[in-house]
Order: C-alpha cells, then structure tokens, then sequence
C-alpha cells in the first residue's frame, strides 16, 4: 500500500528549511558558482558555516573523476594534512585509479612497477588482499575493459572514490560528510524500511526514490 498524499499534503514546510537542504547540496558538492546564484536569486543570508574550501574541494574531486589519482593526492595533503596517512581504505582507492589509468594507458610496465613499490605494501593487511588480486588480474588483459574486472575502469568506480574523498575532506574539518539532502533521503529509507517489516502488506513499500520522483 503506497501512501496517500493526502496523510501528509497537509504539513506545512517551511520555505527556508527547503532552500538550506538545496544550498547544502550544493555546497557539499562544489557547485560554488550555483551556490552563489541560489543565494542571490532567494534572498538568502550567506550562512555563518559557509565553507570557504570549496576552490580547494572541487579540483580534488575533478582529478579524481579524471583518474589523476596522484594530482588528488597532493592536494588533499595539501588541504587535509594526514587525512590519507589515518584512512588507508581512501589512500589505497586513491592509488588504485592511478594504477587503473596506467593500464588502461597499456602502460603495463610502469602499471607493475607502481603496484610493487605503493599497492603491494598493503596487502600486509588481510582485506586489501582481494581488492588487490582484481587489479593485478587486469594486466593479464590484453582488453582491460572486457575482463571481468572491467567495473574498475568505470566512472562509477572513479565517482564513488571521488565522493568517498569529498567526504573524508569534509569530516576531517569538522563539516557534515553528508549533504542535508543525502541525510533525508537515508532517514525516509530506513523508516520506510522498518515500516515494512512491522506492518508487512498493510504498510507502505520500502521507499524508492526512483519511484517518487516518478509519482
């Protein structure tokens, strides 16, 4: 059973409550010039935890998404001293695009070179080993993006490190990791989601955002 709007087309929202939430997601992710507009169109009053890394955040983000996992590197060391050295999970993604870009460069030698002397040493740690199995097992591929590893080259897997380093750089100075946006649409999950398990038929479905957007 699918809500009715009519159960909550009723509650008021404050019109301030929705722009902060639409602000934060563009603050979160680096949309500074949007940013600026969205607050200049509204009226809005610039907020007092404004963060003023954005410059600094977005080349980052954008090197990562690039695959100029090394150029990401140094400037996260420059932004965030010591982020990399205290979240090995983020520094290993992190070396591993630039692996991935020197094999999909077929540049295998240097690709094997780099895993020697920056991959390897993490595989003294039980849960790299596996992680990097897969990403050595691409230089056996004469066409990487056709092994069955071939999600490691993908823009989906540069994304999601990517978005895992915005929000490390975000945690790691104190600023939510999360968009306010992001933090709603988990909550409505995991209520949606308990509401299923309790109520069965009779309650709602398990919240899909595809769906809503559609509804």
């Amino acid at each position: 059973m699918e809500l009715d709007p009519r159960q909550f087309e009723h509650i008021a929202i404050n019109d301030n409550d929705v722009r902060n939430i639409v602000l934060s997601y563009l603050v979160h992710n680096c949309f500074k010039e949007t940013a600026e507009s969205f607050i200049s169109c509204t009226g809005m009053k610039l907020p007092a935890d404004y963060p003023v890394d954005m410059d600094k955040r977005k080349p980052i983000v954008h090197f990562a998404l690039e695959g100029n996992a090394l150029k990401a590197i140094e400037l996260t060391e420059q932004l965030a001293h010591n982020l990399l050295e205290e979240n090995k999970d983020l520094h290993f993604d992190l070396l591993s695009l630039h692996f991935v870009q020197l094999v999909c460069s077929r540049k295998c030698t240097e690709a094997l070179e780099f895993a020697q002397t920056k991959l390897t040493p993490f595989g003294k740690v039980q849960k790299y080993v596996e992680k990097l199995e897969d990403f050595m097992a691409l230089l056996a591929y004469e066409e990487p993006e056709k092994s069955p590893m071939f999600h490691l080259l993908s823009l989906d897997y540069r994304q999601h490190v990517a978005d895992n380093l915005n929000r490390a750089i975000l945690a790691h100075a104190n600023l939510p990791s999360y968009s306010a946006m992001e933090r709603l649409i988990q909550q409505t999950t995991v209520v949606r989601q308990y509401l299923h398990q309790d109520l069965g038929k009779e309650g709602p479905p398990p919240f899909s955002l595809t769906s809503f957007l559609k509804s």
